[in-house]
């Protein structure tokens, strides 16, 4: 147990009773590691801070045998209760809620002993080796889906751009022929030494249709 002095020099009051010495508006803090089951079954360790003064030395004398620890007991037992509600996300993204809750929580339960709770504060949320195994494969599994959604509305984006594409060459037979023209310059400022001579599709056509009369003329 570390006692931390946040406020400085500060005027202490020293009271004694019963042969009990009580120090007065000096903050002390508290540091507790606890294994907590989360709400979704889960099992960490949280570690803690909770720094705390006794605000009235008479009452923390009179209404409680040992002020300083039954408020070490409390806060124990309270980090696991606050943290036995909450489920996994909850903890590792909302600790300045839970700190303010716990804070709350052990204010008004300490109040009769004389006792202010000043702040408490969620140092670190420590998981099991596997989980952390687990939740790593889970997200890199989410970013290699969100990857593929991209890539395939990419592909349907381009489909239809090429579809539109064939469209307006289609309406004209002059733009297949310029298309033809663009790729041959764009080849040959990529790749000099490759010669390509773009053979239209029409005069293919031609000759089948030309073969095909011929047969049935041999036919005849």
């Amino acid at each position: 147990m570390v006692a931390v002095l946040l406020r400085g020099r500060q005027w202490k009051q020293r009271n004694v009773y019963a042969g009990c010495k009580v120090i007065a508006n000096r903050c002390k803090g508290w540091r507790g590691v606890a294994q907590v089951l989360t709400k979704d079954s889960v099992t960490v360790s949280v570690d803690a801070v909770v720094y705390y003064r006794v605000s009235n030395a008479t009452i923390s004398v009179a209404n409680v045998e040992n002020a300083h620890h039954s408020t070490r007991l409390l806060a124990q037992t309270t980090l696991r209760n606050i943290m036995g509600t909450r489920p996994l996300h909850e903890i590792l993204s909302d600790r300045d809620l839970i700190s303010s809750t716990m804070q709350v929580t052990l204010d008004e339960a300490t109040d009769a002993w004389g006792i202010k709770v000043e702040r408490v504060e969620i140092k670190d949320v420590r998981l099991p080796v596997q989980l952390q195994r687990a939740m790593a494969a889970e997200a890199e599994a989410a970013r290699e889906a969100r990857a593929k959604v991209i890539a395939a509305e990419g592909e349907q984006k381009a489909s239809r751009a090429l579809r539109e594409a064939s469209e307006v060459i289609g309406d004209s037979p002059a733009a297949l022929q310029l298309r033809y023209l663009q790729t041959l310059n764009t080849i040959s400022a990529e790749k000099n030494s490759t010669i390509v001579f773009p053979l239209p599709i029409d005069l293919l056509t031609y000759f089948m249709k030309a073969k095909e009369a011929s047969d049935l003329n041999k036919m005849a």
